[in-house]
């Protein structure tokens, strides 16, 4: 077929402009490279930030509040639902701090039998519950017994031989894991065993918790007098009055909002617990510096051990006790 000539007073077309998947895939690869890049920056500035509150605070802020979050919920739904379910949650914390403290202490070079010291440990939970104040006591002595005359017999091993002065350093020692953990939890029990205990276990581990936060923010933004440098180098005097202010604070709230209690007593409350969970926070720090160690385990990031994170509510689980004795 011929082909029609050009017609001389006819414009050129213009380019054609093309819209096709190769300009379209340009642009979406270009936006995912920016937010890419915005994410990374974002990631390197919340990494930068956290390593800077962890070497000034000595623990690693994300980890520890996602740890604490999961440790809480737990509380709560055992505290809430059914009573005897915290019986569950309270006998797993004390075989799991009793054998963390009795493994720290065995690494210092202290013979303390971890399968008994964690069994009477664990008895003690429902001894305080169904039985009470004299269940706890009698498991308390008899668990201190059984594991004393359990060191004793493995001192009649020829190969388990050691001198006296060790041996009864390890009796002290294997003695201390059932005062400091069994013993002081098993008021938490006891508490919670009561005709709305569960309550006043609830606000007591709250204050604590306001206590820890408070010392926590405050120390890290204002503190500069050291507390208490040979124990615990990270307490400073402005990270306790900032517990003082958050117990105070919570201590009230909860006295009048949750166990309908007069406002006085919250400030009984909190003065109380604030003083209850530094002195078991510094106890837990000199064992730590006299076993030679940093944190009594690694089985919690960002917290360390769990007495790294109830080292202040197992003196304070007494306190609270003592205060629903007097004033429930």
């Amino acid at each position: 077929m011929a082909e029609l000539p050009d017609d001389p007073n006819s414009a050129p077309l213009p380019p054609r402009r093309r819209h096709g998947r190769g300009e379209i895939g340009e642009r979406a690869h270009a936006t995912a490279d920016e937010l890419k890049a915005q994410l990374e920056a974002t990631r390197a500035q919340l990494e930068a930030t956290n390593e800077r509150i962890e070497a000034k605070a000595g623990r690693n802020l994300l980890a520890a509040t996602g740890i604490g979050l999961v440790l809480g919920a737990l509380l709560l739904l055992s505290l809430m639902v059914v009573k005897e379910l915290f019986l569950v949650f309270a006998g797993a914390l004390v075989a799991f701090t009793s054998f963390e403290l009795a493994s720290a202490l065995r690494f210092a070079g202290r013979n303390v039998p971890r399968l008994p010291t964690v069994v009477v440990a664990v008895a003690t939970v429902p001894a305080a519950f169904y039985w009470g104040a004299d269940g706890k006591w009698f498991v308390f002595l008899g668990g201190v017994a059984i594991v004393v005359l359990w060191r004793l017999a493995e001192a009649l091993i020829p190969s388990r031989r050691t001198s006296a002065k060790d041996l009864l350093k390890d009796i002290g020692a294997s003695t201390l894991v059932q005062v400091y953990i069994p013993f002081l939890a098993g008021f938490a029990v006891l508490l919670t065993a009561q005709d709305g205990g569960e309550w006043w276990t609830l606000a007591f581990i709250i204050a604590v918790v306001a206590a820890d936060v408070g010392a926590y923010a405050s120390g890290l933004t204002f503190g500069r007098h050291k507390m208490a440098p040979n124990i615990s180098p990270a307490k400073t005097w402005e990270g306790f009055a900032g517990a003082v202010v958050a117990t105070q604070i919570a201590g009230i709230l909860l006295m009048v909002l949750m166990l309908g209690k007069p406002w006085w007593l919250g400030v009984i409350f909190g003065l109380a617990l604030v003083f209850t969970a530094t002195i078991g926070d510094l106890v837990e720090s000199l064992i730590k510096r006299d076993l030679g160690i940093k944190d009594i385990s690694t089985w919690l990031p960002g917290h360390g051990g769990f007495l790294d994170r109830l080292d202040s509510m197992l003196p304070s689980a007494a306190a609270a006790y003592v205060l629903f004795y007097l004033f429930a």
